[in-house]
């Protein structure tokens, strides 16, 4: 993979988009699953760069944990836009499998699949034990994805083993992180660096640095690139992206407070959202675009230069599907317009 060419300011940044299939308050599975679907191709018709999905496990307003299932089905709905993850939780798989999996993926659609990988676990220490992994996996991040690379570049580590498919596939691998531990493996191993700053924002300008001034040019990317992470909402008027941004905000606040049985209630979350005690789900939200669609564009923009990022995933954090698919729309065209306004010269 060489890097992508660079662009000529904020405004023109690529997008892409975070998908966690999420399972919106009365629908089904199949119906967010389907949800997926249409978003991609809506994305792919407005000219986004990418759609990432993320493996999460045992959240159940998250269906995306059988990530390169789900990546195999958007892609046999979709023509053109790349399609990855964002990412797979290395630890939780044997490297093997992964390059079996990603390169059936790339074989099927040549050209369309990147591979971010994560070192987190994607979930909590039970559900870890549940997926038969231990917790000092993670210890092995580093020799897994040379693990990996080896497979996909059809030179394996592994004598006498070898991913079939997907050696020679070369998938596009980017790291993932949310601390300096990722930004530097990255920047050590030549590869892209995507920053988690959409719900994990503390470490975004010391990561991106680290990753920069330590970057080693290498076959896979001949110069840094960073994607940087940020929760969007766009909405025709300010107050109505307002409001659909505290339904956002009472969603991480169950997350962060909620517990097995007894989802907390829109009164008790806003109470909690008013007081002290709710800051950890602000922070999550801390990277945000929120507004009408002229000023989300730009404060994406500010964001991205802000950032040094190359590159800016959105995650449309409405909490109505309809509400999300609207903003990559209202996004676009306040983009398109955008352009529209740039000189030619530019």
């Amino acid at each position: 993979m060489t890097s992508p060419a660079p662009v000529d300011g904020p405004d023109l940044l690529p997008w892409s988009i975070l998908d966690l299939a999420p399972v919106h308050r009365g629908e089904t599975t199949a119906v967010a699953l389907a949800g997926t679907v249409d978003l991609a191709q809506r994305a792919e018709a407005l000219g986004y760069r990418r759609v990432w999905y993320a493996e999460h496990h045992n959240i159940p307003r998250i269906a995306s944990a059988a990530t390169s299932v789900l990546i195999a089905h958007v892609a046999a709905h979709t023509s053109t836009i790349r399609l990855g993850a964002g990412g797979i939780m290395l630890p939780n798989h044997a490297p093997l499998t992964i390059a079996e999996q990603f390169g059936t993926l790339a074989n099927l659609h040549p050209g369309r699949i990147d591979l971010g990988l994560g070192r987190a676990p994607g979930t909590d220490q039970q559900t870890l034990r549940a997926l038969r992994r231990s917790p000092a996996a993670a210890e092995r991040f580093p020799d897994d994805v040379l693990e990996l690379q080896g497979y996909l570049a059809g030179r394996s580590l592994v004598p006498g083993v070898e991913a079939v498919p997907g050696a020679g596939s070369c998938v596009p691998i980017t790291i993932l992180g949310s601390s300096l531990f990722g930004a530097r493996l990255a920047a050590q191993l030549g590869l892209p660096y995507a920053f988690a700053s959409h719900f994990a924002p503390a470490a975004l300008h010391p990561a991106v640095e680290a990753y920069r001034s330590g970057f080693q040019p290498s076959a896979a990317c001949e110069r840094p690139y960073v994607i940087a992470g940020m929760n969007v909402i766009a909405a025709p008027t300010e107050e109505e992206a307002q409001e659909l941004l505290r339904g956002a905000a009472r969603s991480r606040a169950r997350l962060v407070f909620g517990g097995p049985g007894r989802p907390l209630t829109d009164e008790e979350a806003d109470v909690l959202l008013d007081s002290p005690s709710g800051s950890p789900a602000w922070e999550m939200l801390r990277c945000r675009a929120v507004g009408t669609p002229e000023e989300a564009r730009q404060r994406l923009g500010r964001f991205a230069a802000a950032a040094d990022a190359d590159e800016v995933m959105i995650s449309s954090i409405a909490p109505e599907r309809a509400a999300a698919l609207r903003t990559i729309e209202l996004l676009a065209g306040a983009a398109r317009a955008a352009k529209d306004r740039v000189p030619e010269a530019l």
